[in-house]
């Protein structure tokens, strides 16, 4: 190498180039062909020789058209206007290369020196993008929060720069990364939707600027944390159901299906099943093919959700109104009535209505006499200034796509006079009953007082009682009275004496008795005592 440059730069100074001039550049690209022009050739001048050298030697001449090259290399030419051709070019075609060419009119001689500069590439650039998966298109596809890393490499000379660089979808540019090293490498820790698009590795050569590059799109998979909702109402007719699945904030589009959950008897077909890729898809069905009790469920999926799919559903129940039917309310005061609906799916619409006389049902209209609200679940009317033409049945009709139930309210109006004699007599009947209870539990709570009152008071003081005994008898007719006395004494307590007086009966008393009879059988009987 060394004694190459000496031997070059003697050359230099031999042709009389300056060592400090500079030099003119030409750059190649390997394979091609290129052609090196003799600067100093004056186009009207007919040359005579022509002579090329590189690095001091003599690779091309031409004397009288005949081109002469000491290595016999076929891709070395040389053209009528002195320029030398190389065809495919090789990284040995590098070099300085000085023309010397004569004319016929002017047997002077001239050089000059451009160096020619060799490129390769870039080329075979290749990209990898891990962890993906590929769609059978081949577009790769990745889930959102993941890592992805990017590398990219290409074969270029004498040197390259490699760039990756990102296009969005809105086809905005950034360069995420540039280096003159290869492989080129590139971390996303946590890719995000707003990094979808489109990923290039672009390689650059540094002496030739010719690029390659190579694109890859990769999409990014993301599904909303929640599930689909499902949502249902009544269509314009009550008969038909509108049932409507949403889920957004899924890409890419998810694929909805909405179908019904059959039970134990699979015997029958279900009446719904359809399914399209969108965020919103909407069934009709009509009340034909609807009972209480029948679920219908719509199920979500996309590419990262292929076994996990996301589901909601509704189940249908019919109105169930409930209330206190019976009413009883004061001519010239205010009732209301409340109707409660809250079971049903899809939600009823309940109203109010009135049956009359002849059994006609008219709907009652709000107004300052009927007024109807609506609380949630609860359904009152309000009647003002009742009179006894308001006195009859209500209704309160519950409606929804199922059926249509009717809960019954049968109101009855009193009037005042009624009401205050009803008033007087029930607070009659409470007085009395309450004295009834207070008399019951004082009799209770002397009990001992009254029932034993005439028995057990010796005990509990120290006294005389005495008890008159008598006895008549039809038969026989006493002259004189038989007198007992029984005494006893007992615990310390005084005697009590009883006396027993046999006395005639009234058949006796005909016979005519006498004073002196009488007062002979008043004398004092005969006593005995008896001792307890």
């Amino acid at each position: 190498m060394e004694r190459s440059t000496v031997t070059f730069f003697l050359f230099l100074i031999i042709t009389g180039a300056a060592i400090g001039d500079p030099l003119e550049m030409m750059v190649g690209n390997l394979g091609d062909s290129l052609s090196v022009p003799c600067r100093s050739i004056v186009g009207n001048e007919t040359l005579s020789v022509v002579s090329w050298l590189k690095d001091g030697g003599v690779v091309a001449s031409q004397n009288l058209s005949v081109v002469q090259t000491p290595s016999d290399d076929k891709r070395l030419s040389i053209t009528k206007e002195g320029s030398l051709n190389i065809a495919g070019l090789l990284l040995i075609d590098e070099g300085i290369y000085i023309c010397n060419y004569s004319s016929l009119d002017h047997k002077t001689e001239t050089q000059m020196g451009i160096q020619l500069l060799i490129a390769g590439g870039p080329t075979n650039v290749r990209t990898e993008v891990t962890p993906v998966a590929a769609l059978p298109n081949g577009t790769l596809f990745v889930q959102k929060d993941s890592a992805v890393s990017f590398n990219c490499s290409s074969n270029s000379y004498p040197s390259q720069t490699l760039s990756w660089v990102f296009q969005d979808l809105e086809s905005n540019s950034s360069v995420l990364a540039s280096s003159n090293k290869s492989p080129l490498e590139l971390h996303v820790s946590s890719i995000q939707s707003s990094n979808q698009g489109t990923y290039s590795c672009i390689a650059q050569n540094t002496l030739s600027n010719q690029t390659a590059s190579k694109s890859t799109l990769l999409l990014v998979y993301y599904t909303p944390d929640r599930h689909p909702e499902c949502s249902w109402v009544m269509g314009n007719d009550s008969s038909h159901l509108l049932l409507n699945c949403s889920w957004h904030g899924s890409y890419p589009l998810p694929t909805l299906q909405w179908e019904e959950v059959l039970g134990a008897d699979r015997s029958k077909p279900p009446v719904l099943n359809v399914s399209m890729t969108t965020e919103s898809l909407v069934a009709t069905l009509n009340r034909s093919e609807l009972y209480d009790g029948q679920t219908l469920q719509c199920t979500g999926q996309n590419q990262m959700l292929r076994s996990q799919p996301r589901f909601c559903s509704v189940t249908l129940k019919a109105p169930l109104p409930k209330g206190v039917t019976l009413l009883t309310a004061l001519e010239g005061g205010n009732a209301t009535l409340t109707c409660s609906e809250a079971n049903s799916t899809p939600v009823a619409k309940t109203s109010w209505r009135r049956r009359t006389s002849n059994s006609q049902i008219q709907e009652v209209v709000p107004s300052a006499k009927y007024i109807v609200s609506d609380l949630g679940p609860e359904f009152t009317l309000k009647i003002v200034n009742i009179s006894k033409f308001d006195e009859g049945v209500y209704l309160c009709r519950s409606e929804n796509t199922l059926m249509v139930k009717e809960l019954e309210f049968l109101l009855t109006v009193e009037s005042s006079v009624s009401y205050a004699g009803g008033v007087v007599g029930v607070f009659i009947a409470m007085l009395i009953i309450g004295v009834g209870i207070a008399v019951g539990v004082s009799a209770y709570r002397n009990r001992d007082r009254i029932c034993l009152g005439k028995i057990i008071p010796f005990m509990e003081e120290e006294r005389h009682d005495v008890f008159h005994l008598v006895e008549s008898d039809d038969e026989e007719i006493f002259s004189e009275p038989v007198a007992r006395s029984i005494a006893a004494a007992t615990n310390g307590h005084a005697t009590s004496i009883v006396q027993i007086h046999r006395i005639p009966s009234s058949d006796h008393e005909d016979l005519g008795t006498t004073d002196t009879e009488v007062e002979e059988t008043s004398k004092p009987p005969e006593q005995e005592l008896v001792t307890f």
